[in-house]
């Protein structure tokens, strides 16, 4: 059975790698985390600084360590810049074999392929290392761009949880997506969002 205990494996694509981030990245993410359009519908802190980025990052690598949530950063092979991240929030492995895909981009590097390739690495990972069966994600029903993207990708839209989520403006709904890893092995046709 699939145990973490921190390790956050680099994975190479066509396009990016999927890494470990560190303290150094948290400019980098400071950019990503505070870009007004990426986090309207993220449930974190406001970021203030790279200190605020670097806490979160170390918290992420905790979350690692615990077993809890695995995060990579998603870095652009050509350039070397990070521009977002992604992976699993929470997962269970006995009796459930599930994860929670969580991630967020820059929004300059919205609609080139980049998460869709993220999302696929992740997937991947999920399906094959830890042996997931079942990848969900939770979204803002006001975030439509996510959800139109996630349905793109080869995720199930399953239904609406009411009031899911206490964040500081009160309850707020998440509509609920699933991919499955038969889903996952049949290959779908993607649009780039």
């Amino acid at each position: 059975m699939y145990v973490c205990e921190g390790i956050i494996p680099e994975i190479k694509g066509g396009r990016i790698r999927l890494r470990r981030m560190e303290a150094d990245d948290a400019e980098a993410m400071l950019h990503c985390w505070s870009d007004p359009k990426t986090s309207a519908f993220l449930d974190l802190p406001a970021m203030h600084s790279a200190e605020d980025a670097k806490a979160l990052i170390h918290w992420l690598h905790l979350l690692a360590e615990q077993d809890e949530a695995i995060r990579w950063g998603i870095e652009v092979i050509d350039t070397g810049q990070l521009i977002g991240s992604c992976g699993f929030n929470i997962w269970q492995l006995e009796g459930a074999f599930k994860g929670e895909f969580g991630c967020e981009l820059t929004s300059a590097y919205w609609g080139q392929g980049f998460m869709s390739e993220a999302a696929e690495m992740v997937a991947a990972f999920g399906y094959t290392s830890m042996g997931l069966n079942r990848i969900e994600a939770f979204v803002d029903p006001r975030n439509e761009r996510a959800c139109r993207w996630f349905t793109g990708i080869g995720y199930t839209r399953e239904g609406l949880l009411r009031d899911y989520r206490h964040t500081p403006s009160g309850y707020v709904d998440a509509v609920v997506f699933s991919r499955l890893r038969k889903d996952w092995e049949r290959p779908i046709e993607r649009q780039e969002l």
